[in-house]
């Protein structure tokens, strides 16, 4: 009987332990955000808990299981582009001097709009209803805010109309009007945004 039990094949442990219940549900989880990442990045600025568990091949009861509303998946994807965003913020400057770090802000900005863009605009739809999204937007102005004042000199940081002007310019904004509406390339609005910001330093320059 002994010899004959250790001939049985042994039952999965890893499907009936509890560690092996919790992988697979931060497997699932991992899997439902990912796919409303991907279905945001292909265009769909709401896509529907329905869709977001056919694309993660799970059931749409596993979606709100995991998801109790779709807040929290927005907070989970907020929290991915922000990760992106950061990792960008922490990469050094190519350029010495402070005026050409401005000007190589409209560069990574630039490289970082056309990433996010798809999750600006999707936000931009569910922002009125959404306290995760409106905080998160709140923040990421403000860290950009922040990464102007810190590059730009003392003197000009109090220049409240210069210092709110190339703020402007340096927007997802701005950005987007020139890239979708003006139908510009990437290139030439790098270059029109870093061409008008020179033109406002140049006059703080004269005065």
């Amino acid at each position: 009987m002994d010899r004959a039990r250790y001939l049985l094949p042994h039952p999965p442990h890893d499907e009936l332990s509890p560690d092996g219940r919790r992988r697979r549900g931060q497997d699932s989880r991992a899997r439902i955000v990912q796919a409303m990442l991907d279905l945001v990045r292909e265009g769909h600025v709401s896509p529907s808990a329905e869709l977001v568990a056919s694309r993660a091949n799970v059931g749409l009861r596993t979606v709100f299981r995991h998801f109790k509303d779709l807040e929290s998946l927005y907070r989970e994807m907020s929290g991915v582009i922000e990760a992106e965003l950061v990792a960008l913020a922490d990469t050094p400057f190519k350029a010495v001097g402070w005026r050409e770090r401005v000007l190589e802000l409209v560069e990574r900005r630039g490289w970082a709009y056309e990433r996010i863009a798809p999750f600006k605009r999707a936000s931009a739809v569910h922002r009125h209803q959404s306290s995760v999204l409106t905080l998160d937007n709140a923040r990421l102005v403000a860290g950009a805010r922040d990464i102007l004042r810190r590059e730009l000199p003392a003197s000009l940081t109090g220049a409240r109309n210069l210092f709110e002007a190339i703020d402007l310019l340096l927007s997802f904004d701005a950005w987007r009007r020139l890239r979708q509406e003006q139908e510009l390339s990437v290139e030439a609005t790098t270059e029109v945004l870093q061409a008008a910001i020179s033109a406002l330093l140049d006059r703080a320059d004269a005065a």
